[in-house]
C-alpha cells in the first residue's frame, strides 16, 4: 500500500512520530555543557506545573532585555489565542464583513505593534519586578522596537510574496469578505504578526536556546540544532494548518497535499527565520549603546549597536532567501495534481481550470 492510500491521519502521525523519534534520539546523543551547572540551567527553564518543558528563557541578567520582550509576549500569546479560539470556535466570524475581520486581527495585532511604545518592561514569572532596560533607551534603540520592525517587514514579505506560491502550487483561496493588497486579505498581514510573534519570540527561541546552551560544543549540539530548526518549522507549519482548517473560508483542494506538502512548504519560512531571530541583535545587552541608572547611554567598548534599519535590511534579507527557497521548490513540484473528493472545505473548493490564468498572472507579478 503507498502512503497515497492511507488516511491523512495515518501519514501525519508517521511523519510526526519518526521526526520527534529522531529528535529524542539526538538529544540523548549530547553532552551536557561544562559551562553549566544543572541549578544556572534550570534557572531560566519553562515550567508548567511540576513539568519542565525543553524550552529556555533568556538570562534575566546577562539578557535582560530579551527576557522582558519574550515574558511579554508569552504572557500576550495565551491573550490572543483565547480570542481567537472563541472567534473560530463560536463562528462569530460568519457575521464578519470586510471591516469584521480587519477589526479582529488588527485590534489582535495592535498590542504587540504598541507595546515598544507604551510598555517596554515586563515582571519576572515568579512576581519580582525587574528593571527592563528599554526603558531608559531611546524608542529607535529599544530591542522591542526592533522587533516590530524585524516581524512586520518579515510578515508583509510573506503575504505580499510567498501567498501566490500557495495559491499556485497547492491551489489554496480566501474567500472571505476582505479588504486586499495584491489579492491577500489586508487582516492576514495583520494575523500573521502576532502569529510569528508567539512562534519566534517563544516557541522557536525557548527550544533553539535551550539547545544551544544545555548542550556541549561540537558536532552533536550542531546537529541536533539544525535537526530542531528542520522539525519544529515543520511541526509549527503543520499545527497551524491543521488549526484552521475547520475555518471555510481558506480551503485547499487536497486535504493530503495541504498537510504533507503544505506543511513542508510552510516550513520553509521558518527553516530560515527561526535561527535568523534566535540571532538576531544576540549582544543588545552586551554590546554597542547600554542604558545606566540614570537613563544615560554609555558605550562599552562592544560592536556597533544594531538599528533600526539593520533590522529592516535583516527581514529583507531572510526574505530574500525564503522566496528563492519557495521558488526552487515550485520549480521542482510543479503545480500539484488536483483531487476533486479531498477538498477541505465543502463550499469553496478551488476551481482550478477557471483560475489558471489569473494565478500565472499573479506568478509572472511576482518576478
Amino acid at each position: 500500500m503507498s502512503t497515497g492510500d492511507l488516511p491523512i491521519e495515518a501519514v501525519m502521525t508517521a511523519i510526526l512520530a519518526t521526526g520527534f523519534a529522531v529528535l529524542v534520539g539526538l538529544h540523548f546523543l549530547q553532552i551536557p555543557s561544562p559551562s553549566q551547572l544543572p541549578k544556572d540551567a534550570d534557572a531560566d527553564a519553562v515550567v508548567v506545573g511540576n513539568i519542565p518543558l525543553p524550552l529556555q528563557l533568556p538570562h534575566t541578567i546577562t539578557e535582560p532585555s530579551k527576557y522582558c520582550h519574550e515574558i511579554f509576549t508569552w504572557r500576550y500569546s495565551l491573550v490572543w489565542m483565547g480570542i481567537f479560539g472563541c472567534v473560530v470556535i463560536t463562528q462569530i466570524y460568519e457575521t464578519y464583513n470586510a471591516y469584521g475581520y480587519l477589526v479582529t486581527c488588527g485590534g489582535l495585532a495592535l498590542p504587540l505593534l504598541l507595546q515598544p511604545w507604551l510598555h517596554p518592561r515586563a515582571s519576572c514569572l515568579g512576581g519580582v519586578t525587574m528593571v527592563n532596560p528599554d526603558v531608559h533607551r531611546p524608542l529607535h534603540q529599544r530591542y522591542s522596537t526592533k522587533v516590530v520592525v524585524y516581524l512586520g517587514t518579515y510578515s508583509f514579505i510573506g503575504n505580499y510574496w510567498y501567498t501566490h506560491y500557495f495559491y499556485s502550487v497547492l491551489h489554496a483561496k480566501y474567500t472571505m469578505p476582505a479588504h486586499r493588497l495584491n489579492d491577500v486579505p489586508i487582516a492576514m498581514f495583520l494575523a500573521t504578526h502576532f502569529y510569528f510573534s508567539t512562534y519566534h519570540a517563544c516557541i522557536s527561541n525557548g527550544i533553539l536556546r535551550y539547545v544551544d546552551r544545555r548542550y556541549a560544543s561540537g558536532w552533536r549540539k550542531s546537529l541536533l540544532f539544525w535537526y530542531s530548526v528542520l522539525f519544529l518549522s515543520y511541526l509549527t507549519a503543520f499545527m497551524e494548518t491543521l488549526t484552521i482548517s475547520s475555518f471555510p473560508y481558506y480551503s485547499f483542494e487536497d486535504r493530503t497535499m495541504a498537510y504533507v506538502w503544505g506543511s513542508a512548504f510552510y516550513g520553509i519560512y521558518f527553516i530560515v527565520s527561526f535561527p535568523g531571530f534566535y540571532y538576531f541583535d544576540a549582544q543588545i545587552d552586551g554590546a554597542g549603546i547600554v542604558p545606566t541608572e540614570d537613563g544615560i547611554q554609555q558605550p562599552n567598548g562592544g560592536g556597533r549597536p544594531v538599528t533600526l534599519m539593520d533590522a529592516f535590511v535583516t527581514a529583507c534579507g531572510h526574505g530574500m532567501m525564503i522566496l528563492t527557497l519557495l521558488d526552487f521548490v515550485r520549480l521542482h513540484l510543479g503545480r500539484l495534481p488536483k483531487s476533486d473528493d479531498n477538498c477541505v472545505s465543502m463550499s469553496t473548493c478551488y476551481n482550478y481550470d477557471r483560475e489558471q490564468s489569473t494565478i500565472e498572472m499573479g506568478l509572472l507579478h511576482m518576478k
